[in-house]
């Protein structure tokens, strides 16, 4: 059994999920009023505030973590002493040395650790993955990732660690390898030193360059990627509700003369129905039963937490080019 630990306002679907997949133990949280949603939801789940109780409870083996993000190394480090398997959700620590340690003894004492990079469970960036792999798109040469609205502003965390997590983990799943370096600038709008808009470019060994705009003071909702292949392209946007993945047959030759830019009507893919999150909780369960590591398991925290870091390091070098440390 499970206990989720935060049913705040993205917690509370982890606790709707693992409840419908007959998973749910117990939902530990500090706000009184969320332990009533939860209390007269789920009555037969257990709840309270007492963070220790739950991790000595031998009949919990699994504990889901949607606390602040400053909370996740710490109370993902004593869930794993606890013997308990983990998922945190992102970004899986604010510091990369925190992750690889996390990482570290996850795989030391047979746990499973995953991170909850929803995006890669949703089904049309599973087609797209398939379509890189089997080589449609033929090389990848270039990404563009917007993550775009007028959203919740918060005080105390960056646009950059709250939304680049989703581009981070999309751009690193699809190219199979980590940005050699970063380059960042932001702006803080509304509150000093915490900045609402990031563009950021990774550039990686194999030539392909990928760049990540996010801003929760837009007045437009966009969550579009466009990947760049040497043969076809394709274009993720899930704030439409048709067609939200298409290729596109354009592609740009070059010869002695000038490169040559070939356009064309694109080709909705047909994607499979499915809730992005039902299929993380699904994935963890599963991974748990065959002690198998996860899609988007320790490691994949590791890489994403250690963009994310370095891109925060050109942040506050006003935009300079920051090489990737190498891990500890």
């Amino acid at each position: 059994m499970l206990a989720v630990v935060g049913a705040g306002s993205w917690g509370k679907n982890h606790v709707r999920s693992f409840a419908e997949l007959g998973a749910l133990s117990a939902v530990c949280d500090t706000d009184e009023a969320a332990l009533g949603n939860v209390r007269g939801t789920y009555p037969g789940v257990k709840t309270g505030t007492d963070l220790e109780r739950v991790l000595a409870d031998p009949e919990i083996e699994a504990m889901v973590l949607a606390t602040p993000a400053a909370q996740h190394y710490a109370g993902a480090k004593a869930a794993l002493a606890a013997g308990k398997h983990v998922l945190v959700e992102k970004p899986m620590t604010l510091r990369a040395e925190e992750a690889e340690e996390l990482n570290r003894l996850a795989l030391g004492a047979g746990l499973v650790l995953m991170v909850g990079h929803i995006l890669e469970y949703h089904p049309a960036v599973r087609r797209l993955r398939e379509l890189v792999v089997a080589g449609e798109l033929g090389k990848l040469a270039y990404l563009y990732s917007h993550r775009l609205s007028l959203g919740k502003i918060r005080m105390e965390e960056n646009v950059w660690w709250d939304l680049g997590p989703h581009d981070v983990s999309l751009i690193l799943g699809l190219l199979f390898e980590s940005p050699e370096w970063v380059q960042a600038t932001g702006q803080a709008m509304l509150t000093p030193g915490v900045a609402d808009s990031v563009v950021a470019c990774l550039g990686f060994a194999g030539g392909a360059r990928a760049h990540i705009f996010v801003s929760r003071v837009h007045p437009l909702k966009e969550q579009r990627l466009v990947v760049g292949g040497r043969e076809k392209m394709a274009v993720f946007d899930d704030v439409v509700s048709e067609g939200k993945l298409k290729v596109y047959p354009s592609h740009i030759t070059g010869d002695d003369q000038l490169p040559v830019a070939t356009g064309g009507e694109p080709e909705v893919v047909p994607i499979d129905a499915g809730e992005p999150l039902r299929a993380e909780c699904e994935h963890f369960l599963e991974c748990i039963e065959a002690g198998s590591q996860p899609l988007t398991g320790g490691e994949s925290g590791v890489q994403v937490t250690r963009v994310l870091e370095a891109c925060q390091r050109s942040l506050d070098q006003h935009g300079a080019r920051v090489r990737l440390a190498e891990p500890h």
